[in-house]
């Protein structure tokens, strides 16, 4: 097998993550973890906090725990005194066990949180990765890529919603121009009342402004105009009376019947 340390370097680099991510991610310093890719075992705290970064290291990186811990124990872990007794038969059963040293309770707590912490990068880790594959692994944060398909993909969703509200907007609205082929009278009021035509006669070359409204109610002395509505020309039966018309958003111009459309008197 492999060195451990090489093994951890390697797998990093395979992944493409930066020591500093797998700091966020696993909660463990950056000058321990090039310690474990380094194989400096004198600069971590002691043997049970190599073996929690190392478990802690390799479940993130998605290698084999149970290898790399064994193989740390065969090379870099000292066998206990009691592994070290030999087997026999004949052992003073009065002999009283050796006493097992003592650990301060500071140690015992931070061994604790570490354990803890561990676990909740585990937990993490596995909840976001379960469709990885050993060897290919995905940081928790967002890269620089991802980040930018995200702000454009917002952005693409922003401009579609205001081009559905500039769209809901213009079904809102009617856009009316009259355009006088010969000499006409014309009143032509709007949603609010206002008469935006004030019963006056329009000759041939002068078109009226294009006017915004949510409804017109008009009358036009004979046939020589043509209404623009939103753009489409409508052109106006020639006939011996008015003719009026009310025209509303989203609907077809309707004909007045004769007598009943605005006179801007």
């Amino acid at each position: 097998m492999a060195e451990i340390g090489t093994t951890l370097r390697e797998a990093r680099m395979r992944a493409r993550v930066d020591i500093n991510e797998v700091e966020a991610a696993t909660k463990i310093r950056a000058k321990y973890l090039r310690a474990l890719e380094n194989e400096e075992w004198d600069l971590l705290p002691g043997p049970t906090y190599v073996k929690s970064f190392l478990r802690t290291y390799a479940e993130y990186l998605g290698l084999d725990v149970t290898l790399l811990i064994e193989e740390y124990k065969r090379g870099h872990e000292r066998p206990s005194d009691i592994d070290q007794l030999p087997i026999s038969p004949h052992l003073d059963a009065r002999r009283k066990p050796p006493r097992r040293p003592r650990v301060s309770r500071g140690w015992i707590v931070a061994g604790i949180i570490i354990s803890l912490l561990a676990l909740f990068v585990v937990i993490g880790t596995l909840g976001s990765n379960n469709d990885s594959t050993p060897t290919t692994t995905t940081s928790t944060q967002p890269t620089r890529e991802e980040r930018a398909r995200a702000r454009r993909r917002a952005k693409r969703a922003k401009a579609r919603e205001r081009r559905a509200a500039r769209a809901r907007t213009a079904r809102r609205v009617v856009r009316l121009q009259l355009v006088p082929q010969g000499v006409v009278f014309a009143c032509v009021v709007d949603a609010s009342g206002n008469a935006v035509v004030p019963g006056t006669n329009l000759v041939p070359g002068a078109a009226t402004p294009v006017f915004r409204s949510k409804r017109f109610t008009l009358t036009v002395g004979n046939g020589a105009v043509t209404l623009k509505i939103n753009g489409k020309s409508i052109d106006v039966p020639d006939r011996a009376d008015a003719v009026g018309y009310d025209i509303r958003a989203g609907k077809a111009p309707d004909e007045l019947p004769s007598g009943q459309g605005p006179t801007c008197q």
